[in-house]
């Protein structure tokens, strides 16, 4: 998710979202090559487990940002095989890399050369006209003799032309059984599902068939929803935080970001969801959309915006573990 899963995005899930895995936004090859590395790379310890997600096709450059991944502490490095916007693929990597399995196995293969941790594969179904079950078999069984042994498969195909990223998003239709087949097909590697799924019981349901589940938009947009997870996937007992409460633990972190010098507003984007469903959320929203962009704006403005919705009592009650 490039712009949306950064550093502070990903401390905010961790407080949501203790045990699961956390994927960084795609970060290019050539940014870390040639850009601010520390920035792009940093990380809070809490985040862990953490895995890199890189976008590029040149093996070399793969494995040096591999290295890079692994010396920074990183749990995995992941390569995007997915992402169809018109900037990645002038870059010819993301989902067009679908079209050239042997590329993609190759970095694979130099990757894996050049670091222990695990290097997967996030890709798609299929892509324009390279779109039936037989391609998407070819794709993982050639990137997989190269020694990927976890793949994430974004159950749509994506059209490289004529729909925005957004639309890739949504309009191609989603085809869950061609992963399933791709599981069962495949029963050694470990085959995660993405696309479309946005409830505790849909996480649970796909579980009957494939490994894992990754959930990109939902857990963004209405974080709260998935809570669930603590008490359902890892046998979390007893009470769960309170919306309330989670945003209290995020604002100690926000204090000293905002001492730090980073803008209240590139961590408050973040949080503008977690309301979501309850009174007094579209009152959370417009009050952190207008105040946290003012300048010398402080975690004052997350306080004020509390008081907004701190008067209703689903707010700030925690989720029993048995409801």
């Amino acid at each position: 998710m490039m712009d949306w899963t950064d550093r502070h995005c990903r401390f905010w899930f961790r407080l949501i979202f203790p045990q699961t895995l956390l994927y960084t936004e795609m970060i290019t090859t050539d940014a870390l090559l040639y850009g601010d590395r520390r920035r792009l790379l940093a990380y809070d310890a809490s985040e862990h487990p953490v895995a890199l997600q890189l976008g590029g096709g040149e093996p070399g450059s793969m494995a040096v940002c591999a290295r890079m991944a692994e010396d920074w502490g990183y749990d995995e490095v992941n390569i995007n095989v997915g992402c169809p916007s018109d900037r990645v693929q002038s870059g010819s990597f993301g989902a067009c890399l679908m079209a050239e399995p042997d590329r993609v196995a190759a970095c694979v293969e130099a990757m894996r050369a050049a670091v222990d941790i695990p290097v997967t594969v996030k890709t798609r179904i299929g892509i324009d006209e390279l779109d039936d079950y037989e391609h998407l078999r070819h794709f993982v069984l050639t990137v997989a003799s190269a020694g990927c042994e976890t793949f994430i498969i974004h159950a749509r195909k994506a059209w490289l032309s004529g729909l925005s990223p957004k639309e890739n998003r949504e309009i191609p239709p989603l085809d869950y059984p061609r992963v399933y087949r791709l599981k069962r097909d495949f029963p050694a590697l470990s085959i995660v599902i993405n696309g479309g799924i946005k409830t505790v019981d849909d996480i649970m349901a796909q579980l009957h068939y494939v490994d894992g589940v990754m959930v990109g938009r939902e857990a963004y947009q209405n974080p709260y929803a998935l809570i669930g997870l603590r008490a359902d996937l890892y046998g979390e007992q007893g009470g769960l935080p309170g919306r309330k409460a989670v945003v209290d633990q995020y604002l100690s972190y926000m204090r000293g970001q905002v001492a730090q010098g980073v803008y209240l507003k590139h961590m408050t984007r973040h949080i503008l969801g977690i309301f979501q469903g309850v009174p007094g959320a579209k009152r959370w929203r417009r009050y952190l959309s207008e105040n946290a962009c003012r300048p010398g704006a402080g975690v004052d403005v997350v306080e004020a915006a509390l008081e907004q919705v701190s008067q209703f009592k689903n707010v700030t009650e925690g989720v029993s573990s048995e409801s």
